[in-house]
């Protein structure tokens, strides 16, 4: 009887040292966490949570805390990001505002200021300030477009689009500019009927923008192509031209807001950086992605990706 009671005060007393020798872990822990969570506070840089602790409860709660010290720094160089495109396209915006309206204030100050002005002069002036403030109207439209896309206000109604034809049809639109300017046209559209889980009048908003803009800034190669393909799952839609290119410093930024590249500033390559912008986000919106791939005067290829959908 005696031997079992002191096995058991011995077990107890094992017991009392492990659950004392345990509280002080965790009070360890739990101290090293609090101390490390106001440093943080305080300097506001995370840096990840190191506790040489046995203790499971310990561990489980640093690595609740780590994960989420990770999504916090993610989140704020997110926000730096964000904050950063933010103010450049508030610069490009007023620039790309305030130079119509500029011209618009011009001509009507010269309306205004000279009343002997032929008939004709002043139509001419007032078509011109008519123009631009179709100009302002245009942009005006893409950024409320763009701000509704973005912020999950306009849902796209998605149904099986024949893409052969609607390739074709926006390709045609673009054949007395295109013969105008003298641009080859190498088109790949396969006899085979193919289809997308697509808008049709986003589908047709993309095509238009990437063939505009291979127009505009792919004339010195004087090659427009476009071409149609397929998987077992996607459907591929390129529009390539062998003009000046996108550098590989500006690629990545192509699709940012209102981002423009350095010489669209000029006459010849205005625009209002928010063309690439909605159609990235209308791809998206379709299920889909648009992909840019360039070597400056060999090949600017825009990759259009959507679902594919089954024939009729």
């Amino acid at each position: 009887m005696m031997i079992i009671l002191i096995l058991i005060v011995v077990a107890l007393s094992a017991g009392l040292v492990f659950a004392l020798s345990r509280m002080a872990g965790q009070r360890a822990g739990m101290n090293y966490i609090t101390s490390k969570l106001e440093e943080i506070n305080r300097s506001g840089t995370p840096v990840q949570l190191l506790h040489p602790s046995d203790d499971p409860d310990i561990q489980a709660l640093l690595n609740a805390v780590n994960i989420f010290l990770t999504r916090k720094d993610k989140e704020a160089a997110g926000f730096k990001l964000t904050e950063a495109a933010m103010r450049r396209m508030l610069a490009n915006v007023s620039h790309d505002l305030k130079t119509p309206l500029t011209v618009v204030l011009g001509y009507l100050e010269t309306l205004h200021r000279r009343p002997e002005l032929a008939p004709d002069k002043r139509e001419e002036l007032l078509k011109k300030v008519y123009d631009k403030g179709l100009e302002v109207i245009s942009l005006m439209n893409r950024f409320f477009d763009l701000a509704l896309l973005e912020a999950g206000d306009r849902k796209l109604e998605l149904t099986r689009v024949y893409m052969n034809e609607a390739c074709s049809a926006n390709l045609l639109a673009f054949y007395e500019l295109l013969e105008s300017q003298q641009i080859r046209v190498e088109a790949e559209i396969p006899e085979q009927p193919l289809y997308a889980f697509a808008n049709a009048d986003g589908l047709d908003r993309i095509l238009n923008n990437l063939l505009s803009n291979a127009v505009k800034y792919g004339s010195a190669g004087r090659m427009l192509g476009l071409k149609l393909y397929a998987d077992h799952e996607w459907v591929f839609c390129e529009v390539m031209d062998r003009g000046k290119g996108i550098s590989e410093e500006h690629a990545d930024h192509v699709f940012e807001r209102l981002y423009t590249l350095e010489d669209s500033r000029n006459k010849k390559y205005q625009g209002s950086g928010l063309g690439l912008s909605i159609s990235k986000r209308l791809a998206e919106e379709m299920g889909g992605e648009l992909q840019l791939r360039s070597k400056p005067y060999e090949e600017t290829v825009f990759v259009l990706r959507l679902p594919k959908a089954a024939g009729p």
